[in-house]
């Protein structure tokens, strides 16, 4: 009997979404085309200023179906809630979909790191997480991509050529064979699929 591709049978249990420069634009389209039984949590870092306030998730929470709020400490992850990352604070998931912040160093100069918050879902999640880097300078999230593939989870990346910041993303596409390699209006379509079973790879 013919064994199953691991990407058919898979059953996703959390999207991690990483974006820098060019990201709250981003953000707006992959997220306002979620529908409302998106049935996945999802942990979003978004570099953004250290020392002010953002009022990014209300924005957010405006454009997309699903409820956006600012991670706190101790959070349990919920489907189709998305908590995003508060300035200067790596977001971290702990087992039981926990939700943990973290003043740690900076990492690629940054924080919160995606690097970190991929890597935390790597270990938790194993193959069931799908992770998605759009738009951004620098290389953030190359290395957690890294320890997702190797954990054999799922790696999506915006198409550097189309992103508005090709960096983060082309350092992903550079550092692993990458599931998906997508425009930004194709992205949310196959979150969807993926988490549905619809859409394999």
């Amino acid at each position: 009997m013919p064994v199953p591709d691991r990407h058919e049978a898979m059953a996703y249990e959390i999207v991690a979404v990483g974006s820098s420069a060019g990201g709250v634009k981003a953000l707006m389209a992959v997220l306002g085309e979620l529908p409302t039984d998106f049935r996945v949590p999802l942990v979003v870092v978004q570099h953004l200023d250290p020392w002010h306030d953002t009022a990014l998730a209300e924005i957010l929470d405006r454009r997309s179906r699903l409820r956006i709020k600012l991670a706190e400490a101790g959070d349990v992850l919920e489907p189709g809630v998305v908590h995003l990352a508060p300035p200067n604070r790596h977001l971290l998931v702990r087992p039981g979909g926990v939700l943990e912040l973290s003043a740690t160093d900076r990492v690629k100069f940054v924080r919160p790191s995606v690097d970190l918050l991929f890597e935390s879902v790597a270990a938790v999640y194993g193959p069931a997480a799908l992770v998605c880097v759009l738009t951004g300078t620098g290389s953030d999230g190359s290395a957690g991509a890294e320890m997702v593939k190797a954990r054999g989870g799922t790696v999506v990346a915006e198409d550097p050529e189309t992103a508005e910041f090709k960096g983060m993303p082309q350092a992903v596409v550079k550092a692993v064979p990458a599931d998906l390699v997508l425009p930004l209006d194709e992205i949310a379509g196959a979150l969807v699929g993926l988490v549905k079973g619809t859409r394999t790879l």
